[in-house]
């Protein structure tokens, strides 16, 4: 029905998370109608993030060794803010409402495994690095609820403020999908953790 190089790369789109069958088969067909320049620059585009990698601070998304955020001598680098993902970072800088660094861990701890999260090297950066508040920003789910008391208790030696996001996000809901406003009253009337 469809040429094998079309039909590949429909399945190439399924395999993407939320990408069913049929919304990658319109994807595809949605590429085919561009124009070549535009096709090209998509393409140019989606080689190019093979050229991506983590920042060595923070553990964002970066071109470079640091990313642009803990580069930026505009921050108050005394705050960081931990998030899941690099995409909470995306939904927080959209609000305006927060001008220190970030930690991404990477994830979530889930039951007793805390494996390939970045949480050694949070330690070591309110340890190291004279941070006077640290926000946790995981997700209003059980485990980012648990996470956030985990590392609450990883911390409890240092003399730093802990405070967590207020509850303006909805229990069980993603940071990645809230919008600006109720983003910037969470940051805004965040609580010291107890």
């Amino acid at each position: 029905m469809f040429p094998k190089s079309f039909k590949k790369l429909i399945e190439n789109f399924s395999s993407l998370p939320s990408v069913g069958p049929k919304m990658a088969e319109r994807l595809v067909l949605y590429l085919f109608k561009q124009d070549k320049e535009k096709l090209k620059e998509f393409s140019d585009n989606l080689l190019a993030i093979q050229n991506l990698q983590t920042c060595r601070k923070c553990f964002n998304i970066s071109e470079e060794n640091l990313c642009e955020i803990c580069k930026n001598k505009n921050r108050d680098s005394k705050i960081i803010c931990v998030v899941e993902e690099p995409l909470d970072i995306i939904s927080i800088e959209r609000t305006g409402a927060f001008r220190g660094l970030y930690h991404v861990l990477g994830g979530v701890v889930f039951g007793n495994s805390t494996k390939d999260i970045k949480i050694n090297e949070l330690v070591s950066r309110v340890k190291n690095e004279g941070i006077s508040e640290v926000i946790f920003a995981t997700n209003p789910t059980t485990e980012g609820d648990a996470t956030a008391l985990y590392l609450k208790r990883q911390l409890k030696d240092f003399n730093v403020k802990m405070t967590r996001l207020a509850r303006g996000l909805s229990t069980g809901g993603d940071i990645e999908y809230a919008d600006e406003i109720t983003l910037n009253s969470a940051l805004t009337n965040r609580r010291e953790m107890k």
